[in-house]
C-alpha cells in the first residue's frame, strides 16, 4: 500500500499523483534539464501565491493599450467583478497555479479568455507545445475573434477588457509556432513569464522540506531570482516535448 502524501503536498498541490505523473513526463520529453521534485514544486505554487498577493498588478493588467470602448469591457476592467466570469468560462483555475492539473482545453480557454500583457503568453504556449496540435487550435480561435467568424467574439474581447489583445495573441502564436521563443534572454528566465524557467526555478530550490527549514532559521532562504534558460529552436522543442 502507497503512503499517503504529506499534508502540506495536498494543501498545496492537492493532487500530488497527478502533478508527479505530469513532472514524470516532462522528464521522459526532456523539457529541462532538471525537473523538479514535488517539495520543490511546492515552493514553486507558493511562489506564484506571493505573486498573486503581493504583486497583482503584474496579473491581468495591461501596459501598453487601454480599455475597450464598450460598456462591458469597462465594468469588467475592475478585476473583482472579471474574474467571477473568468471562473463562470473555466478560464482560470485558482488551485492550480503552476498549470500541471489543468487539460489543453481549459489552457486554450484561459489563453482566450484571460488577458497576458507582453509576452506573458509564452508561460502557456509551453505547456500547450507538449501536446501536438493545441497551438494550431489556438490560432484557429484566435484567428476567429480577430476576423469576427467566432460566435462570441464580441464577448471574448470585452472579457479580455484591452485592445487589441486577441490580435497580440494571434501574432504571438504565428510567431512560435514559426520558432520565435517571444521572450528576451531576461524574460526566458522570469519564473512569471516562461513554464520552463518556472520548473528550473523550483529545481534550484532546497530539495527537502528539512534543507529548507534549516535555511529559514539561518535567515539564508529568500526568493531568488529563477536561473537562465538556454533558448531552443522550434525544431528541438518539438522533439524535446515528443
Amino acid at each position: 500500500m502507497m503512503p499517503s502524501p504529506p499534508w502540506h503536498q495536498r494543501l498545496v498541490l492537492l493532487a500530488p499523483a497527478r502533478i508527479q505523473a505530469a513532472l514524470d513526463r516532462i522528464a521522459a520529453r526532456q523539457v529541462v534539464p532538471q525537473v523538479p521534485n514535488l517539495w520543490q514544486l511546492e515552493l514553486g505554487v507558493l511562489r506564484m501565491w506571493h505573486r498573486i498577493l503581493f504583486r497583482p498588478e503584474t496579473i491581468g493588467t495591461c501596459t501598453r493599450f487601454s480599455p475597450r470602448r464598450s460598456w462591458r469591457a469597462r465594468l469588467l476592467s475592475l478585476r473583482p467583478l472579471r474574474g467571477p466570469f473568468l471562473l463562470i468560462e473555466a478560464a482560470i483555475a485558482p488551485w492550480d497555479n503552476s498549470g500541471l492539473l489543468s487539460s489543453t482545453q481549459r489552457i486554450r480557454k484561459h489563453l482566450m479568455c484571460a488577458h497576458h500583457d507582453g509576452v506573458q503568453f509564452a508561460y502557456d504556449f509551453e505547456l500547450l507545445l507538449q501536446t501536438p496540435g493545441e497551438l494550431e487550435a489556438v490560432r484557429d480561435e484566435a484567428r476567429s475573434v480577430v476576423d469576427g467568424s467566432h460566435p462570441r467574439a464580441a464577448w471574448l474581447r470585452d472579457l479580455c477588457v484591452y485592445e487589441r489583445y486577441h490580435e497580440e495573441l494571434l501574432e504571438a502564436v504565428e510567431r512560435f509556432l514559426a520558432g520565435d521563443s517571444l521572450m528576451s534572454p531576461e524574460e526566458r528566465a522570469d519564473p512569471d513569464i516562461s513554464f520552463r524557467a518556472f520548473l528550473t526555478w523550483c529545481a534550484a530550490q532546497p530539495d527537502t522540506p528539512a534543507s529548507w527549514r534549516a535555511l529559514r532559521r539561518a535567515g539564508q532562504y529568500r526568493f531568488p531570482a529563477g536561473q537562465p534558460v538556454p533558448q531552443l529552436s522550434l525544431d528541438s522543442r518539438r522533439s524535446s516535448t515528443g
